[in-house]
């Protein structure tokens, strides 16, 4: 996927969930709107650079959009990690669509929005050669202090809705798949945050047990004249359903 020209600032505060105040480079405090109802734990840090794409639309009430931020790591680098969700299934499906998940590799067609029982799925891919498959995106930005990544980042009854629709299609001998998109570049793999929403990780590891297919691909960010300019899927990502965030590293 294509960035449009981005813009560099500081972030200085979210708030509202939507909105945040930006300092841009030339001094300016602008107001951003900010594609992400979540917590964005361990995303949302003041301080930080932040990349921005600017919008001339004149119907707009928010001339900009916040698209990235640079997070440092406990090793001194800088990790990119995108919080606008409104990417994520644009990414997945240009990589699906290019071929680019082996795992999910190969089939003919690709349907948005597949509408099953109890939920609305994000993708349907189909071939006349074999059953389709059923695939549910999910973006993972939240890295704690163990290194490690993991979703949800709050609770989120949504997420084990989609979950058991996924078990529910698996039981019927239908193929069904959770995809993890790591949004995040310092994100080395994913487990489910049981610390965060025990539910939703329980009932990961049920509807596994169930057939439910579970895999995660990080994101690559390329760059051009010091800015970003692209964001692909990129390498697959081990996923753990047993990890458990260690306590004495104060993460609450």
């Amino acid at each position: 996927m294509d960035y449009p020209c981005l813009v560099p600032g500081v972030l200085l505060r979210r708030y509202k969930r939507f909105l945040a105040d930006i300092r841009l480079e030339d001094g300016r405090e602008v107001v951003a709107h900010c594609p992400n109802t979540g917590s964005m734990r361990a995303v949302n840090v003041p301080g930080c650079r932040v990349w921005l794409a600017p919008s001339d639309n004149p119907a707009r009430k928010l001339a900009w959009t916040w698209e990235l931020i640079e997070l440092t790591q406990a090793d001194g680098s800088v990790a990119l990690a995108s919080v606008h969700t409104g990417r994520t299934n644009r990414i997945v499906e240009e990589a699906l669509r290019a071929g680019r998940v082996p795992a999910l590799a190969g089939y003919a067609t690709l349907r948005r929005e597949a509408r099953v029982e109890g939920a609305r799925l994000d993708f349907c891919l189909g071939d006349a050669e074999r059953d389709s498959a059923y695939v549910e995106v999910k973006q993972v930005t939240l890295k704690e202090l163990d290194g490690h990544g993991y979703f949800p980042d709050a609770v989120s009854e949504r997420g084990r809705k989609h979950l058991l629709a996924l078990a529910a299609l698996a039981e019927q001998g239908r193929r069904a798949v959770l995809l993890f998109c790591v949004a995040h570049t310092g994100i080395r793999d994913v487990a489910p945050a049981a610390h965060l929403d025990p539910a939703y990780a329980a009932t990961l590891k049920a509807v596994v047990e169930r057939g439910v297919e579970v895999i995660a691909h990080g994101c690559k960010v390329g760059w051009h004249d010091g800015s970003p300019v692209t964001i692909a899927l990129g390498e697959r990502l081990p996923v753990s359903l047993t990890r458990q965030v260690d306590v004495a590293l104060g993460i609450d």
